[in-house]
């Protein structure tokens, strides 16, 4: 399993905010395992905290902005990136001021920043969530388009097309957070033209300049209007440039939709885990990120209440299959009440029993009514947390499992023949002496039809 990491000093980076204008100081510093990310606004009475967590979104209107009890922290989704695209999970970040300064318009001076800080490992495990199914959202007002698919690590692919003959359309991959660094992070925001005299009278862009965004440019504009260009930015080198207006070159061909790629990364580090999944985006942007965002921290919750099965393809090549099981379990048939074991790390087991109507116990149990016994139910599941707690030693077929204790047990749903049942079990505490107390479901479809809390110990054979 993978730790948690922080950076292993403070570093400081100072700089003016692209909306507000407002010049300040931007602190990363050491935290705690499990804290997560954290705004502080020192410039406040009382150092506010605000934690970076969708549900604190207010706005995302040309950027992503949180508040909490009246503090807001603007423009925070590229300061998220750099820090999940290093694999950060705890950084307290004190600012004076109300925005996430801009610097280049890139995630790069903040990755630069933290790397040069130092990056290390805490005495915590990583708290990974892997989706258990598809996850997609429509904004049809927007025309933008959203999927989740369940994956083993964390890519991202992101289509643009803003009927822009310059732009054209374009697409950006990344197909592991370990590319962000070299391939995203230095990817700079963008605007267009005909957009910028509306950000300016909507009192945004204030620190917005050509150092620190691109202009897209659809129509090259007359000299009334550079001459404008040139005050607004203090330059006297503004021109266009292949379809810029800009005095420096791209970094990428398609710099654009790396943008985008980054500010996906940003918002979704607001769900406040890494989430192994791909993500595919068409022309996505800040409100639809942080809606997405919503969307998946809503699965999440649900999976951890129990209130959504665990992800099962049976495509996918198991942990266990029967032979494997059969071996470990000291159960043979026709008892045992195992075909599969698809997830297993040393916190929780998700198992699978295919129900089919050729049950030796549906000769005898209600014939002409086959109902899977509710005991063999919980048998099933105890057979599952057998090969949790069996996981522990090397020679498990050397041992034998036995029930202790059954708590808490409730039926509340029929299973019948041709049902699949996806058994889940969680630790409530630690393993100690071979005893295993755990917490168990059992789901049919996403509709939880058994739950009980288990206790078992595993005991060596003794020689006959």
């Amino acid at each position: 399993m993978a730790k948690q990491r922080t950076i292993s000093k403070s570093i400081s980076l100072e700089g003016k905010g692209l909306h507000t204008g407002i010049d300040a100081v931007l602190t990363f510093n050491p935290a705690p395992a499990n804290h997560g990310f954290v705004f502080q606004r020192t410039d406040l009475e009382g150092t506010p905290t605000i934690k970076a967590d969708v549900d604190f979104v207010v706005d995302t209107s040309r950027g992503t902005t949180i508040a909490k009890n009246g503090t807001r922290v603007h423009t925070i989704e590229h300061l998220l990136a750099a820090l999940a695209g290093l694999q950060l999970d705890n950084v307290l970040i004190k600012l004076t001021g109300p925005e996430v300064p801009i610097m280049d318009g890139s995630s790069a001076p903040f990755i630069e920043a933290l790397i040069k800080a130092g990056i290390i490992d805490q005495d915590a495990e990583r708290n990974y969530i892997k989706l258990p199914q598809n996850i997609s959202m429509r904004d049809s007002d927007k025309n933008v388009d959203m999927l989740a698919v369940p994956a083993d690590d964390f890519e991202v692919d992101v289509m643009v097309d803003y009927n822009s003959q310059v732009l054209g359309t374009q697409h950006a991959s990344m197909k592991n957070i370990s590319d962000f660094e070299k391939e995203i992070s230095g990817a700079r925001t963008f605007c267009f033209l005909h957009e910028i005299e509306g950000l300016v009278k909507n009192n945004l862009i204030k620190g917005g300049d050509l150092d620190n965004a691109i202009v897209v440019v659809e129509k090259k504009p007359d000299e009334e209007t550079l001459l404008k260009l040139k005050t607004l930015f203090g330059k006297n080198d503004v021109q266009v440039k292949e379809g810029y207006l800009t005095n420096t070159s791209l970094r990428y061909e398609n710099e654009p939709a790396r943008h985008k790629l980054l500010d996906v990364v940003g918002d979704l580090a607001l769900i406040g885990f890494p989430v192994k999944a791909k993500i595919v985006g068409s022309r996505p942007g800040h409100s639809t990120n942080v809606a997405f965002a919503k969307k998946i921290k809503t699965m999440i919750k649900e999976m951890k209440n129990g209130k959504m099965a665990p992800f099962y393809d049976p495509n996918i090549p198991p942990v266990y299959d029967i032979r494997m099981i059969e071996r470990s379990l000291p159960h043979k048939y026709p008892f045992l009440l195992v075909d599969k074991i698809i997830e297993l790390d040393d916190k929780h087991v998700v198992g699978v029993k295919n129900v089919t109507f050729n049950e030796n116990f549906f000769q005898g149990h209600f014939p002409g009514n086959p109902v899977m016994p509710g005991v063999l139910q919980i048998e099933a599941m105890a057979q599952t947390g057998g090969i949790l707690v069996l996981n522990t030693v090397n020679d498990p077929e050397n041992w034998d499992t036995y029930f202790l204790k059954i708590d808490n047990a409730r039926f509340k749903s029929k299973v019948i023949p041709g049902d699949t049942l996806i058994m889940k079990l969680e630790l409530l505490s630690p393993i100690r002496r071979g005893i295993c107390e755990m917490r168990g479901q059992i789901f049919v479809g996403n509709k939880v039809v058994t739950e009980a809390d288990l206790v078992a110990q595993i005991v060596r054979k003794q020689p006959l």
